[in-house]
């Protein structure tokens, strides 16, 4: 199953992006944390270059809690600066406030010494589409000031946002680069809503995320559809799944778009479990 997905706009993006990189002192750069590897798009890296940046690891309350600590332990001796945040929940924010306090620390004394006083951070947010800027900005500014939705490309254009803690962000569009040297990146980025459904073959790719669950995570289906998957081929335990959940169409047959629809959406919602895709040695 190959995807790519690079609509124009991103270009675009892109282009704008390193306009305004000169009017902020830092960069908020959201990674899934289920999936760190897949969702840290390469061409943020040779844009920001040598600004202060600050690793979030985004819905971690959707990813394995030992997961999180391995990442955070990785980009610790990466010297990266990272925390791991639950964008919907606010945990974790006060943390991003204290070390984005820190690594500015020597711009805002400059400024003070030339009569500029509580001048905000200016931060510019990061990320590929879906992974929670504009959610962690209404959680920032406690205030629904930016468009959220369970959709990549709400944010269509840069935006300037007021925020607490003496801090103004600005948001920027999802960027995806063009193309997926690893099939893989592309699935995972598939599998957590990165990427719009609406040009996915949806039966497929919740097919290949059972095979990934059957393979690394075969408890989690077990458990939250009550069947046995053992011996038992992937369009199979799909099968199973759709019985339990009553997709099934007049005559008898399997709605295998539906019970895909199911599948994705839980897993996305983090009811079947709290997963890590990725992990650094990968």
């Amino acid at each position: 199953m190959n995807i790519n997905w690079y609509p124009g706009h991103m270009k675009k993006t892109k282009e704008s992006i390193q306009k305004s990189l000169k009017m902020v002192d830092i960069v908020f750069e959201l990674i899934d944390a289920r999936i760190p590897i897949s969702s840290q798009n390469p061409v943020i890296d040779l844009i920001v270059g040598d600004k202060p940046r600050v690793i979030i690891l985004n819905k971690s309350d959707l990813a394995s809690s030992n997961g999180n600590k391995i990442w955070q332990e990785y980009f610790l001796k990466k010297n990266i600066s990272s925390i791991s945040l639950e964008a919907l929940t606010g945990k974790g924010i006060d943390k991003l406030l204290d070390i984005s306090y820190a690594l500015t620390d020597e711009k805002r004394k400059a400024y003070e010494k030339r009569g500029v006083i509580n001048r905000p951070i200016r931060a510019m947010i990061l990320g590929i589409p879906n992974v929670g800027k504009s959610t962690l900005i209404n959680s920032l500014s406690g205030r629904k000031g930016a468009k959220t939705g369970n959709k990549p490309g709400v944010t269509k254009s840069n935006q300037w946002i007021k925020t607490k803690g003496n801090l103004e962000l600005l948001d920027t569009p999802g960027i995806l680069w063009p193309k997926f040297e690893d099939p893989e990146v592309g699935l995972n980025l598939a599998f957590t809503g990165a990427i719009k459904d609406e040009i996915l073959d949806i039966e497929t790719l919740a097919l290949k995320l059972i095979e990934k669950l059957a393979n690394y995570f075969p408890n989690f289906l077990n458990n939250r559809y009550n069947i046995e998957i053992e011996g038992k081929s992937y369009l199979n335990i799909m099968e199973e799944i759709a019985k339990r959940r009553g997709c099934i169409l007049k005559g008898g047959e399997i709605d295998y778009t539906k019970v895909s629809n199911i599948i994705l959406d839980e897993f996305r919602k983090g009811v079947i479990g709290k997963i890590t895709l990725e992990f650094p040695n990968e």
